[in-house]
C-alpha cells in the first residue's frame, strides 16, 4: 500500500465491527455507530467476527465479553494473532470491574473497556480516543514507509558507489602494479594496503640510469576518493617511462634529461600543490636516490616518517629531521640527506599508518616500536621484510582492519657478486638479508 493510499484510508470513515450475541445490543449500538458516521458490520459470535476480520480490514471492534462458545476475551487474543498491516482498536463490553479481570483484558491485547450497559457519551469519546491511536499509528506507519523507501533508495546509491569504489580500488593498485622490481644491482619491493576501497598512499620507485634509482613513498592527507585521485595524479607526476612529465628531470640544453636533487624534486611539488593544483589537501613524501657509481643515498623527509637505513653490517640509522609537509607553506626549503651506501644495505620507508597505529594500550605503534620490529626481522628483505612488519603490526595492534593506509618500500642493495669492483662507499659487505626470490 502507498503512502497516499494509507493517508487516504486514513480520512475514510472508521469500519466498526460490533459484536455480541443479542441482536438487540448489537443493533443499539450500531445505530448509533451509523448516526455518528461509521462504517459499521455487525457479527453474533466470535467465531464469526474472526473470519470477518480474516476477509476484509476493520478499524475498531466493539465486542462483548461473555458470549457463548468463543468469548469475547478469546476473540481478542486471536485477533491479535492475525497477520494485519495496520493496527485494530478493541473494547471491550464488560459488566466485570476487578482488576484482575481488567488485567486479563489488557494481557490479551484489549485497549479499552466500557461497562455494560454503554452510556452513549461514553461510547462515542472512547471511540475517538481510539481514532486517535489509529490516525497516529496511520502517521506513523506512512512515515515509515517512507523511510523504508528511501533507504532502499539509499542503499541503491551505495551499491552503485561500492561497485565504483570496488573498480576505482583495481585502478588504484595499477599504479603500483609490479610489486618488485628487479634492478639488477638493486631491487625494490612494495607494499601498498588500503584501509578502504581506496587510499591515500603512493609507492614507487623507477630507473635513471644504471647507475641511480628513486625510491618513493607518498601519504596524502585525508582518506578516500578525494586522496585516491590526487595519488592517481601524483603518481603521473613520477612516472619512469615519461621523464618530460615526470617532475624529478629537466630537460637540460643539448636536450636530454637531468636528474634533480631531491629537494629540488620536493620544491617542484610544493609550487605544484599551491600554484596549480590548489587543493585543500597536502601530503607528505620520503624520496630517495641511490647512486651506485658514488655508492651515496640522497634523500629528503617532507612530514613523513623516518627513513630506515639498515647496514650490511646489522646496523640501523633513522634518516631525516621530520620536515614539512609538501603544499602547505608556499617557498618552503626541504633538506636533502647524504649518505654513503653500498652492497647489502637496505633502505626501508614507510608511511605513517605504521606508526600511528593504535594499541590496545591507548599507545600508538610509534618509531620505536616500528624499529623494534625491524630489528625482529633484520634477516628478511624486500617483499618478505614488509609482510613480516605487517604481520607484527596485526599482533600487536590485535587487529588485521588497520584505520589508516598501510605502504612502504623496501630498497635492497644486491651483495656484489664475484669479480665485481668493491663499492666506494667502502661499507663492509655482510649481509645478514635473506633474499626473496
Amino acid at each position: 500500500m502507498s503512502v497516499e493510499t494509507m493517508m487516504q484510508a486514513a480520512d475514510a470513515p472508521r469500519h466498526v465491527l460490533v459484536v455480541d450475541d443479542s441482536r438487540a445490543q448489537r443493533h443499539m449500538v450500531s445505530m448509533q455507530l451509523r448516526r455518528w458516521g461509521y462504517r459499521v458490520s455487525e457479527s453474533e459470535s466470535g467465531q464469526a467476527a474472526l473470519d470477518q476480520c480474516r476477509a476484509q480490514a476493520v478499524d475498531i471492534i466493539v465486542s462483548d465479553w461473555m458470549m457463548p462458545g468463543m468469548t469475547g476475551l478469546d476473540f481478542c487474543r486471536e485477533f491479535r494473532a492475525l497477520d494485519r498491516e495496520s493496527y485494530g482498536y478493541f473494547i471491550l463490553l464488560t459488566s466485570k470491574s476487578e482488576k484482575t479481570e481488567i488485567a486479563d483484558g489488557l494481557e490479551a491485547g484489549a485497549d479499552d473497556f466500557l461497562t455494560k450497559p454503554v452510556a452513549s457519551n461514553e461510547l462515542r469519546a472512547r471511540l475517538r480516543a481510539g481514532e486517535r491511536m489509529l490516525a497516529m499509528q496511520a502517521e506513523v506507519l506512512a512515515k515509515n514507509k517512507v523511510i523504508v523507501a528511501t533507504l532502499v533508495e539509499l542503499q541503491k546509491l551505495y551499491d552503485s558507489l561500492d561497485r565504483d569504489l570496488i573498480e576505482a580500488r583495481k585502478l588504484q593498485q595499477t599504479l603500483v602494479r609490479d610489486r618488485v622490481r628487479d634492478y639488477g644491482w638493486s631491487k625494490v619491493s612494495l607494499l601498498l594496503r588500503n584501509s578502504g576501497r581506496v587510499g591515500g598512499d603512493l609507492v614507487g620507485s623507477f630507473s635513471v640510469d644504471d647507475d641511480r634509482i628513486v625510491a618513493y613513498s607518498i601519504d596524502v592527507s585525508g582518506h578516500g576518493v578525494a586522496s585516491a585521485m590526487m595519488t592517481a595524479r601524483l603518481a603521473g607526476f613520477l612516472t619512469g617511462s615519461s621523464p618530460d612529465q615526470n617532475l624529478a628531470f629537466d630537460k637540460g640544453p643539448d636536450g636530454r634529461h637531468h636528474l634533480l636533487p631531491p629537494e629540488t624534486v620536493v620544491e617542484r611539488f610544493n609550487r605544484l600543490m599551491l600554484d596549480e593544483i590548489q587543493a585543500e589537501q597536502y601530503f607528505t613524501i620520503a624520496f630517495a636516490v641511490i647512486d651506485r657509481a658514488r655508492g651515496l643515498l640522497s634523500l629528503v623527509q617532507a612530514g613523513h616518517p623516518h627513513p630506515i637505513l639498515l647496514r650490511a653490517d646489522g646496523t640501523m640509522e633513522q634518516i631525516g629531521q621530520g620536515g614539512l609537509p609538501v603544499g602547505l607553506i608556499p617557498g618552503a626549503s626541504f633538506e636533502r640527506h647524504d649518505l654513503p651506501i653500498g652492497p647489502g644495505d637496505r633502505l626501508v620507508l614507510f608511511s605513517d599508518g605504521f606508526t600511528e597505529c593504535p594499541l590496545p594500550s591507548g599507545a600508538d605503534f610509534g618509531e620505536d616500536g616500528l624499529a623494534e620490529s625491524l630489528r625482529k626481522s633484520a634477516r628478511l628483505c624486500g617483499s618478505d621484510l614488509l609482510e613480516a612488519m605487517v604481520w607484527d603490526l596485526s599482533q600487536q595492534a590485535q587487529t588485521d582492519s588497520f584505520p589508516d593506509d598501510v605502504s612502504g618500500v623496501v630498497v635492497d642493495l644486491l651483495p656484489q657478486e664475484t669479480g665485481q669492483d668493491p663499492p666506494v662507499s667502502g661499507v663492509a659487505q655482510q649481509s645478514h638479508c635473506l633474499l626473496d626470490g
